[in-house]
């Protein structure tokens, strides 16, 4: 599969889903039923981020049993983590960096996968390896939505998916940006309901968000 074609892919992915939970998952055990609590609450796409000991067997978990769940994989730093989530049968990797290196492998590889940007530079490198849709990470510290306007001047063909101090009082600003894509964030699963397995409480928030967004 080509460059384009994987980006393609994985644009169409993202502009499905809209809003993406960055899952930071501490517990093998809450991983089922958090993926469930959060696609009842019409929230599909699910990037499960490396970020902890259980986090691939967390995710070779959700795609076992939940398979309404389209599951990606975050926090990709390297070619090894790269290969990791190709074998867990991901859907779409996603990093919170670049480098040459993993730029490369994912330009070999047939995982969809968006690098993570911050600044026209990194963008530019993103761009010379045929990544026109990325992560623009951190989004609010690294200038915000001005930021983003200012990068869509020189870069009009590229598109993002931002996260990083998006909640729900600001996701729907953020979506309306014609270069947005999708926005990810933690929000829509608050560690503190995880740790209580308070699942009902989950599905609520991304229902609430889910209405919100439709209504906007």
């Amino acid at each position: 599969m080509t460059i384009a074609a994987k980006q393609q892919k994985l644009a169409a992915l993202f502009e499905a889903a809209r809003v993406i939970p960055v899952l930071t998952i501490e517990r093998l055990e809450d991983a089922v039923p958090l993926a469930r609590a959060l696609v009842a609450g019409g929230v599909r796409t699910l990037e499960v981020t490396l970020r902890t000991e259980v986090a691939v067997d967390a995710a070779k978990a959700i795609i076992a049993e939940v398979p309404e769940a389209i599951v990606g994989i975050g926090t990709i730093l390297n070619e090894g983590d790269l290969a990791r989530a190709a074998a867990l049968g991901a859907k779409f990797g996603i990093s919170p960096g670049l480098t040459p290196e993993l730029l490369q492998a994912a330009a070999n590889h047939d995982l969809p996968f968006a690098p993570g940007i911050a600044t026209a530079s990194e963008l530019m490198q993103a761009l010379a390896h045929g990544f026109e849709v990325t992560k623009f990470f951190p989004a609010e510290q690294a200038g915000g939505i001005k930021a983003l306007r200012a990068l869509a001047g020189p870069f009009p063909n590229v598109r993002f998916c931002p996260t990083g101090g998006i909640g729900e009082a600001n996701v729907a600003q953020w979506l309306a940006e014609p270069n947005v894509i999708a926005a990810g964030g933690s929000w829509l699963c608050p560690a503190a309901e995880v740790r209580a397995g308070n699942w009902a409480r989950i599905t609520a928030i991304c229902e609430q968000t889910m209405r919100s967004l439709k209504a906007a």
